[in-house]
């Protein structure tokens, strides 16, 4: 069973430079969204890049934030799915995406770090597609 409910929180004071402090305010207002949570984004991002410099984060077009390879278009999703499709096999995964080793091995090490994660993104890209063929086959059934 798996638990859905919301990560805990921990309380944490920190001491922020004025310029870190108004950057963070702007950039949470432009966002639309609290300091604290941006903060909390910002943070755990970037220890995970400490972690594995290979890896970046953006939004998508869907608005959900992903980690990326890089600053190539792969998500980690998509490279650890062609690795799971792949029986593990990094050459293999490699070259279907024309990629160094060393790329393949750095989306799999955040695979082994992060795993849960990544496994929802591949499940909600899984339920986004099924959901959009769905519909693809509806239009079509329409004119037919």
């Amino acid at each position: 069973m798996t638990d859905t409910s919301a990560p805990k929180s921990i309380q944490r004071s920190f001491r922020l430079s004025a310029g870190t402090a108004d950057l963070l305010d702007r950039q949470a207002a432009r966002a639309n969204d609290s300091r604290n949570a941006l903060a909390d984004r910002l943070l755990s991002e970037g220890l995970r890049r400490e972690l594995h410099p290979l890896i970046t984060f953006r939004t998508g077009a869907a608005g959900r934030r992903e980690p990326y390879l890089g600053v190539s278009r792969l998500r980690i999703r998509q490279i650890v799915s062609s690795l799971h499709a792949n029986g593990g096999d990094l050459r293999e995964t490699a070259e279907l995406f024309d990629l160094p080793i060393s790329d393949v091995e750095a989306a799999a090490s955040y695979y082994a770090d992060f795993a849960i994660e990544i496994d929802a993104d591949i499940a909600w890209a899984e339920s986004v597609a099924n959901d959009e063929h769905q519909r693809w086959q509806r239009e079509q059934s329409a004119f037919t």
